[in-house]
């Protein structure tokens, strides 16, 4: 979620993706998903299990739809920085899921940045987008569960 795991899993990828004419971008499939996953899975779980979320948290919610179809981790920081065990755990969860997948799948995405905007340069590309979704789900369904609904005053 911008942090040094995923800088670093990001920088590994981007040294493999250059290095030795290896272009075909098996690791950046794994790691543009599992970075997709976070921000998505937080948008999920704030529209469907809006009694658990406070009106602020629903409209930054919304933002990170668009913040994860662009392979933006950031917006998810604040949510994480909130309720870290339920939040971390749930997206390092479907992220390892989504990129797992897309490894599973040998899906190779030759592009160091563009989330599903670079979808369509996958040999796989249906594929990613399922691992992509099927990795949200599964975080945006745990972190729905997991977290306490807001108490009434």
């Amino acid at each position: 979620m911008g942090g040094p795991f995923n800088k670093a899993a990001y920088a590994f990828a981007i040294g493999v993706f250059t290095s030795s004419g290896n272009t075909n971008g098996a690791m950046m499939a794994a790691v543009m998903a599992g970075g997709m996953v976070p921000p998505l899975a937080i948008a999920l779980a704030t529209t469907l299990f809006k009694h658990k979320f406070t009106e602020q948290e629903r409209k930054s919610g919304l933002t990170n739809y668009v913040m994860g179809l662009s392979f933006i981790t950031e917006g998810a920081i604040p949510f994480a920085a909130a309720d870290p065990l339920r939040v971390l755990t749930s997206c390092i969860l479907g992220s390892a899921v989504a990129g797992g997948l897309t490894q599973l799948w040998s899906i190779n995405v030759p592009a160091p940045h563009g989330g599903i905007f670079v979808a369509a340069l996958a040999n796989h590309a249906l594929l990613f987008l399922l691992a992509v979704v099927i990795g949200a789900v599964l975080s945006g369904m745990l972190l729905g569960m997991w977290k306490k609904p807001l108490e009434r005053k």
